[in-house]
């Protein structure tokens, strides 16, 4: 008489980072290459900054301790966060292949469905990750302070008054963020701005012309609206890049570098599971069990211009 099986699903050890990366990693800002991703911290990480005052001094023939180093450091200290859902199998007979199922009355969890409550897990967990980076709040479950959160409390970061962006004032609030970057990170090839999905929409659009923003008649190559096809964008030598988890209006202007992304993505106590409880209590209750570590952080507050 053969064994017979029924599909638990356990997804842990090597295969949890597996689709631990593909939540955290999948998340807008993170996918695009657009923050430092600092992974496997266990509990905190130490951000060292370090300012010197005019270091050139003028020659003699002894020597003259010519500057002031002053260090700094900031936290970088992800916090823990777990998705616990708990499914009846039968309200999915409909949906899934029966034989998936099987024929008995006790139904097995069908391994397309458990690839797919993964995937699907895996995807609102990006989603409410990249929300979490940009504009989450400690005070709410399920969230970690987020950038505008941090850089609104920070009296060092540069802060430019904003108002409600329209394809008729994109040009000139784009422009008050760059004026208000610092002269020495100007022109750093990692440097960006972040602009929230409404302003991204309504640069695309300006740039389409129509005697807008002085651009003419037929805008950006002379395709109108039809300009865009889904390339980088630039404002003034500057990398423009969208991202979903910015509040509508905002802009950020930051070197890559100089944000951070912090999770224990590669430690062992990172798990995803999928359980079929079954077995264990003779329910049809199918549970997921997900457990990660996220936080962000960045370095040198002088350097960041914030616009809201």
């Amino acid at each position: 008489m053969a064994t017979t099986t029924s599909i638990t699903t356990t997804y842990a050890g090597e295969s949890a980072g597996q689709y631990i990366a593909a939540a955290l990693l999948s998340a807008d800002t993170i996918d695009k290459g657009l923050i430092t991703v600092k992974p496997n911290i266990k509990f905190k990480e130490v951000i060292k900054k370090a300012a010197m005052d005019d270091i050139l001094k003028d020659g003699t023939c002894d020597f003259s301790a010519t500057s002031t180093l002053t260090l700094t450091e900031r936290i970088l200290a992800p916090e823990t966060f777990q998705v616990n859902l708990n499914l009846c199998k039968a309200d999915f007979r409909s949906d899934w292949q029966a034989v998936e199922m099987g024929y008995s009355a006790y139904d097995e969890l069908p391994s397309s469905f458990a690839d797919f409550l993964i995937a699907e897990v895996a995807a609102k967990v990006a989603a409410a990750n990249e929300n979490n980076i940009w504009q989450g709040a400690n005070a709410t479950a399920g969230e970690f302070d987020g950038f505008t959160v941090l850089f609104a409390a920070d009296a060092d970061v540069v802060d430019v008054v904003g108002t409600t962006v329209t394809a008729s004032n994109v040009i000139t609030e784009l422009g008050k963020v760059v004026d208000a970057i610092p002269a020495t990170l100007y022109g750093k090839e990692d440097l960006t701005l972040y602009v929230a999905p409404n302003v991204a929409r309504a640069y695309v659009r300006a740039l389409g012309g129509f005697a807008a923003s002085g651009l003419g008649a037929n805008g950006s190559d002379n395709k109108g609206t039809q300009w865009f096809a889904g390339q980088e964008l630039s404002f003034d030598g500057v990398r423009v890049a969208m991202v979903s988890g910015l509040p509508s209006n905002d802009i950020v202007a930051a070197q890559t570098s100089n944000l951070y992304f912090g999770t224990g993505l590669l430690n062992d106590s990172q798990e995803v599971k999928i359980l079929d409880m079954g077995d264990l209590d003779g329910s049809q209750n199918v549970r997921v069990i997900m457990r990660t570590t996220a936080g962000i952080q960045y370095g040198i507050s002088a350097e960041i211009v914030y616009y809201t």
